[in-house]
């Protein structure tokens, strides 16, 4: 013992190695994706606080005004004005609200329809897997973007609307991962000790298979929000989506295009802003899926 706290004592470096680092905290990519992720929820929920003034309010002899860094720009107005003079810092800030809620409400009501079309699939097989299998061909071979705009447009543009019609057509990521989870759990040895022990299909559902699909259904979540911001995005753009005045980062990028040529920062600030978070999600599902497994990324 003496001997080697000599060593140690000689090599300062010696318990370097030795130090255990979280799998998680040495991810580059999951701590970035974290950071920009909890920076825009801090920016949605404290909106009341950060925004200068209301994102509604208009202002028709300020329309136009510049950001602060470019001629004619002033501190009064850090990120311009729109073509209603509507003080843009506070549009961005109050937006964030919007893509959050569009990306989580349409990763719950996805990951439901998912989760229930994959477990049922992946546990009971036989001919329930070939017709759920059949069903989730047959969505995944529907343009999601064309049957969300004729969905939206003849029912109405809402918030709700949008966020029901992207739940009910992004479920598949979530039906494919759990099916291929459940078929492998399904064999298990606790699976087949709760059979033996008398539990029901319900119970061994809610307490063995449900519990050990967590880690997956939170990475295909994070995914399913990235691609919903962005079909948002794009659906507001097209004018069927969220409805004006509403504060979309997609339908600011809309309602900018007619002034690209002379006001080309109208599209640009909120297309950073919405780059920034679908690139913040992305990454956080990436890292949360090379944390999770157990041998890291294949």
């Amino acid at each position: 013992m003496t001997e080697v706290s000599a060593h140690s004592a000689g090599n300062p470096q010696a318990f370097v190695g030795k130090v255990h680092v979280p799998r998680w905290l040495s991810h580059i990519g999951l701590m970035l994706g974290l950071l920009i992720f909890c920076v825009v929820i801090m920016m949605a929920v404290l909106a009341p606080l950060l925004a200068p003034y209301d994102p509604y309010l208009q202002s028709l002899t300020g329309r136009f005004t510049p950001p602060l860094w470019l001629p004619g720009g002033g501190w009064e107005h850090l990120l311009g004005t729109d073509h209603l003079g509507r003080d843009y810092l506070s549009r961005i800030v109050y937006g964030a609200q919007i893509s959050l809620v569009i990306g989580l409400g349409t990763a719950v009501v996805s990951g439901v329809i998912g989760t229930a079309i994959g477990v049922c699939a992946g546990y009971f097989g036989g001919k329930v897997d070939s017709v759920l299998m059949f069903i989730i061909t047959a969505r995944l071979a529907m343009p999601v973007i064309l049957v969300a705009l004729a969905v939206v447009a003849l029912v109405g543009s809402s918030l709700t609307v949008v966020m029901l019609t992207l739940g009910l057509l992004l479920w598949d990521r979530f039906a494919l991962v759990t099916r291929a989870t459940t078929i492998q759990l399904r064999t298990s040895e606790f699976v087949t000790a709760a059979e033996l022990q008398g539990a029901t299909v319900p119970q061994i559902i809610r307490h063995e298979i449900l519990p050990n699909l967590v880690n997956n259904l939170v990475v295909v979540a994070t995914l399913e929000m990235a691609q919903a911001m962005i079909l948002e995005a794009a659906l507001s753009f097209l004018g069927l989506g969220v409805p004006a005045p509403l504060p979309s980062w997609g339908l600011m990028i809309s309602e900018g295009k007619a002034s690209i040529l002379f006001e080309p920062w109208l599209i640009t600030i909120p297309g950073v802003f919405l780059f920034t978070l679908v690139l913040g999600t992305n990454l956080l599902g990436d890292g949360l899926r090379d944390v999770m497994s157990p041998h890291g990324r294949n």
